[in-house]
Formats: structure tokens, sequence, C-alpha cells
């Protein structure tokens, strides 16, 4: 079979390698599309802080079981799944209590161990997770970046009539967006700079979508949200910027909630944040319920993935796809790669 392998930024190779066993407690997946992520695209430029080269990438996937490993049970071959790519310790506090998603230890596929982009790939059936038969292995591939935006909406609690901004109108600010309203929120909001973006936020059924070069953000929420504001506001962009207008507009008392990792270092106004006692709150990845909870989203159609996804590229032409995202950076949202012809 063939697998991916950045040897170096910028440089990927496909080498012939045989097809796995899988070992007790696994199965063995024939790996079908591969998600491309922002993260991929640091590691394309050299850029990410926790990887090392060669890596096999590969963290958003979906594909078919085609066997099973001794004394594994609740799958079948034929089956469509997704993987959690989460390696983790199971012993440190966090594990321990649930959070696995916070390991001391926490490495993740295709960054600090092998990704899933080859033909085939052997895995522990503990991180294996179903997909509805009539789900298709495209959104197969979206459950895990929708998985981080059902998290970090899970993480204010319950969202049911609240009123949301979301800042940032990439792919994990839209699914954000939808998510929120699929969980119950009265009201979604969502800002970005590009209206290309905005009118993908808007096909994709978001109440309120705001242009801030064209509007002041503090603005756009009186007038969306009405005088009380947003409950939560969602930073998915992770800049000074936003994360500025986030402390600066949010009602007193509230909650913002970084969901974007941050571009650099923070300059955030701690005496605003201290002073109307705002709750700044993180999200990290997402557990199993995450999936769960994204999957049924999804069945449910009240969240849709197929207006997010771009473009797709064969599994040989990885390299291209990486260069089309850099070449149509403003109006690329999720490029799939089909793994198998």
């Amino acid at each position: 079979m063939l697998q991916q392998v950045m040897t170096a930024p910028g440089e990927i190779i496909f080498r012939e390698v045989p097809v796995p066993e899988p070992g007790d407690g696994q199965v063995l997946i024939k790996i079908m599309k591969i998600g491309v992520c922002g993260s991929d695209i640091h590691v394309y430029h050299g850029e990410h802080p926790f990887t090392s080269y060669p890596v096999t990438q590969g963290h958003e996937v979906s594909g078919e079981i085609v066997r099973l490993g001794e004394g594994v049970e609740g799958f079948v071959p034929g089956q469509k799944v997704t993987i959690q790519p989460q390696v983790v310790c199971g012993q440190c506090h966090p594990c321990r209590h649930g959070k696995y998603n916070l390991c001391e230890s926490l490495k993740v596929m295709g960054f600090q161990t092998t990704g899933t982009a080859s033909h085939y790939f052997a895995v522990d059936a503990a991180k294996v997770t179903l997909l509805p038969q009539d789900m298709s292995f495209d959104e197969g591939a979206m459950i895990e970046p929708l998985a981080v935006a059902v998290h970090a909406v899970r993480r204010a609690g319950d969202v049911s009539g609240m009123k949301i901004a979301v800042l940032g109108a990439g792919p994990i600010g839209i699914l954000t967006a939808q998510t929120a309203k699929g969980m119950g929120a009265g009201s979604v909001m969502i800002t970005d700079v590009s209206d290309v973006r905005l009118a993908k936020a808007k096909e994709c059924g978001i109440d309120f979508c705001v242009n801030t070069k064209n509007e002041d953000f503090g603005d756009a929420m009186a007038r969306n949200c009405g005088p009380d504001k947003a409950d939560v506001i969602y930073d998915c962009a992770g800049n000074n910027i936003t994360m500025g207008q986030a402390i600066r507009y949010a009602r007193k008392g509230s909650t913002i909630i970084l969901v974007a990792v941050f571009a650099g270092e923070a300059h955030v106004d701690l005496a605003v944040l201290n002073d109307h006692e705002l709750d700044l709150n993180t999200s990290m990845m997402y557990r199993n319920e995450d999936y769960i909870e994204a999957i049924r989203l999804v069945s449910e159609k009240k969240v849709v993935l197929s207006p997010l996804i771009s473009k797709h590229f064969a599994f040989q032409d990885y390299l291209e796809a990486y260069r089309y995202i850099d070449e149509n950076r403003e109006s690329t949202m999720k490029v799939i790669i089909n793994v198998q012809e």
C-alpha cells in the first residue's frame, strides 16, 4: 500500500509499505477520505511547534472497517467509521478524571505520531467511532473538526435560548456557529473581514453575518443581539484584534471562549477583563461524547457540511492540495483528500 510522508516542510513522498495487521484490540480500516486542517498547513510550512519530520499526516478521517484484531467486539467489517486521533497515557490526573483531551503526555496522530494518510490504517478499537451507514465519507472526515466545535460550544454549558457571537468565519468558526444553533441557541452572529467567508456562513444558515471592516463589532452586536449583547462570545480567529474586540464589547459578567489556536503572543486587556468580571475560557480538542453529538447534529441536519467542502484532490496530489490552499486562502474552507481511487 502507499503511505504519505512529509519528509521536510513543503516536501512529500509516497512510499510502499505492507498493509498492517491489526493487533489485539485493534481494527484495520480502509482509509477513504482525509480532511486538511489548518494545523496541517502549519506543518507544511514548518511552523508547527510540536511536529518533527518525517511525519505521516492525516487526522480528519473516514474509512471502512476491513478486519478485526483479536478480542474486538461491537464492530463488523464493512462499517463506516471515523477515528479519534488523540494518543493518551491514561494515567495522569486529566486522563483518570475523564479529561483525556488534556492528557499531560498528549500526542496527536499526524503530528507527534503516525497519522492515517495511507491506504490502510490499524488502530485501537477504542479510538474508532461508528458513522451512520447513510453518512457520506466526506461528511465522516469532517466529524473531527465538528467535534472541536461541539466541545467548544459545550464549554459554555447549555446554550439554549442564548445569543451567541462567533468571531472568525473560517471552517471552525462556521462549524461553531452552526453547532450553537443546532444545540438550541436563540440567535447567532458571526464576524469576519472576508465577504467570501461570510457568504459561506450565510449559506450555512447563520442568522447575522457581519464584516467588521465595514461595521464596528460593538455596534453590530448591539444591532443584532440587542442592548444586553451576546451571552457568549467565541473567538475562532485567535488574534489580538478579535480577542480585543471580545473583551472590549462583551457584556459585563458574560463569557468569552477562545477556540482558535492563538496566533503569536497575546496582549490582553486584563484591566477590562477584571473590571467587567468576564469569564475568559478556553477549549481544547474533544472527547468521545463530542464525536457522538457531532454525528447526531449532522444526522438530524442541524449542521450542514457539504457547503464547507471547497475541493477534492487525489491521494498522490497531496502536495498540490497544499499549494491550492496557499493560493486560495480566502475562498478555501475544507479540502478533502480522496485516499482511494
